[in-house]
């Protein structure tokens, strides 16, 4: 199986910058030798979370929230271990390698992808055969740039096209099947599933053709079509052009959620480059989990007509428990007869771009305005109330933040009561991880840890030291993790940060983990202070370990001693240890 080197995430990490990552997602001052901020993984009116530009590791006091670079970017920005590696190899200019294995292998999906792949150079290679085609997309105003940018194609007409085009056995059609390229008649006949069609390639974020949509030159119905539901594509699940946008704009500083695929396509040839659409569904909790992962603002952008209005509802109340501090939402709607298409051909970038900040209105009221519509307008008191009870259970949607507070103030004010009568659930009490230490049980455990501890804050102290190579086949708790790390730090020492990522998958990295959350050991500016603390812990360890050491040979019979125990017991016996 193919896999990202370990020497490659320690060098990215070693050359990252946390204090420049977080930094760019959280707003930080500087205090003494840390960083901090209020805490973006949960709602503080205090600063609690802390950046360590020293240790390259950051933690929150208030929730417990801790890691890496690396794990930063896999909580803030909700992305799996891989693509938190490609984010930041990107934004540092770095190609992320693999090493070993078969990538087919590995991705049971390839073969799909792979044909998917092909059918879209298919479809490209025939646009620029089809003139009606080629003709279609002058008409739109669509340059052959974005066209190339978007991967836009043409499905011809015919029955059995792609059959043809890959000489298909039995195995290659079933796989055209699988990806939802043939579709299946009443007697058992498959087909082209799109046919003179211009066709739009839906990418997923690493830029794989998943899935198509594809649209009629004419106006014949279904004026779209898309791929159905495979293995590699669900409806609910993508949006069209975000792959695109990201390349274009890196992390965008807001998404405009638009319905065709040609809205798109026209924003992006006019310089609109933030824009997606859904995948011929309303918007789903996934779509909008997807869009913050790579925004902190969204606007939706729907027709002002009763279907638009719905649709856009829809968009909120899949929005709303999403929405935290540092998340916004706005909607907008366009006027009669009109798309983004239409309106940026029409009006150019500069005039669509200010109509957005003129017309986008908060979610907040649009969520109120639209409920307002469901009373009786006359400002009664029964009027105020049906609006509270209206409202109340949407905004609980919201998880608890200082912007699900503001949104209850702004339905107190509406409603003309106190917000405290609305009676919104505050947060539940949450205990500090960082403040569970692990079990203290006595004083062996504890030095064990204490020296563990001092040797993450200064890995340059493994440099010099040599221990008995019996400590890393101890069954004394503690022994064997210090003896790994000391062989690992004298090898490269490194930051604590980097040292997690090191030990992501090892068993160990709980502990390491737990430990690296406790508060900085007592310790001194003065070099020679340290070394000689650091001799002092292990001259303490190491009497520890030749007394358990004692116990142990002491309690076995001697008869049934090794040699090398016998040796072992007699030595330890001769050695005065204080107890």
């Amino acid at each position: 199986m193919s896999r990202i080197p370990q020497s490659f995430i320690d060098d990215l990490v070693s050359r990252a910058d946390i204090v420049d990552v977080v930094g760019t997602r959280v707003p930080l001052k500087k205090k003494g030798k840390e960083y901090t901020a209020c805490c973006p993984f949960h709602h503080e009116k205090s600063p609690s979370f802390f950046v360590s530009p020293e240790k390259q590791f950051y933690h929150c006091f208030g929730c417990g929230a801790h890691g890496t670079v690396l794990g930063f970017l896999m909580a803030h920005d909700r992305l799996d271990f891989v693509e938190a590696i490609e984010t930041l190899a990107g934004q540092m200019g770095m190609d992320v390698p693999r090493e070993g294995g078969n990538t087919a292998q590995e991705n049971p999906h390839a073969p799909l992808l792979a044909i998917l792949d092909e059918c879209s150079t298919f479809y490209q290679g025939e646009l620029k055969r089809t003139p009606k085609a080629i003709d279609y997309l002058k008409q739109r105003g669509v340059s052959r740039e974005i066209a190339a940018t978007f991967g836009l194609g043409y499905a011809p007409g015919g029955y059995d096209t792609l059959e043809r085009r890959f000489n298909a056995d039995d195995a290659t059609r079933d796989l055209l099947k699988r990806a939802g390229m043939l579709s299946e008649g009443e007697q058992g006949r498959l087909y082209d599933r799109f046919r003179e069609r211009i066709m739009f390639p839906i990418r997923d974020r690493r830029g794989r053709v998943i899935a198509f949509g594809g649209r009629v030159l004419n106006d014949d119905k279904p004026k779209y079509l898309n791929s159905p539901e495979t293995p590699l594509f669900h409806k609910g699940a993508g949006l069209y052009g975000l792959y695109e946008a990201r390349k274009a704009l890196g992390r965008p500083d807001r998404l405009l959620v638009v319905e065709g695929y040609m809205d798109v396509v026209m924003l992006a040839q006019h310089g609109v480059r933030e824009a997606v659409a859904t995948l011929g569904t309303a918007v789903t909790r996934e779509q909008v989990d997807l869009m913050y992962r790579n925004t902190a603002q969204v606007i939706y952008c729907f027709d002002g007509d009763e279907a638009g209005r719905r649709a856009a509802w829809r968009a909120l109340e899949s929005t709303l428990p999403q929405l935290r501090d540092g998340l916004d939402a706005r909607f907008m709607f366009l006027p009669d007869g009109t798309d983004p298409d239409s309106l940026v051909r029409q009006e150019g970038a500069e005039a669509f771009r200010a109509r957005i900040q003129a017309n986008a209105i908060n979610f907040d009221h649009f969520l109120l305005s639209e409920l307002e519509q469901q009373t009786e307008h006359d400002g009664s008191p029964a009027a105020r109330a049906k609006l509270k009870a209206l409202a109340q259970p949407l905004i609980q949607l919201m998880p608890e933040s200082t912007l699900k507070e503001l949104v209850f103030n702004s339905l107190a004010q509406r409603v003309g009561t106190r917000v405290n009568r609305l009676q919104f659930n505050a947060p539940a009490p949450q205990t500090p991880k960082l403040h569970r230490q692990p079990p203290t049980s006595n004083t062996r455990h504890s030095a064990i840890r204490q020296a563990i501890l001092y040797l993450l804050y200064h890995p340059e102290l493994a440099r010099d030291t040599a221990l008995d190579p019996a400590w890393a086949q101890s069954v004394i708790p503690g022994y064997v993790l210090l003896a790994e790390l000391i062989a690992t730090l004298r090898a490269n020492p490194m930051p604590l940060g980097i040292l997690l990522e090191h030990y992501r998958n090892s068993p160990q990295l709980k502990t390491i983990d737990a430990l690296a959350c406790l508060p900085a050991p007592q310790d001194s500016d003065d070099e020679q202070v340290r070394q000689s603390m650091w001799r002092d812990m292990l001259s303490h360890l190491t009497a520890a370990f030749s007394r358990e050491r004692l116990r142990e040979l002491t309690a076995k019979p001697f008869d049934q001693l090794q040699t090398h125990e016998r040796h072992e017991l007699l030595r330890l016996s001769a050695i005065k240890l204080t107890p």
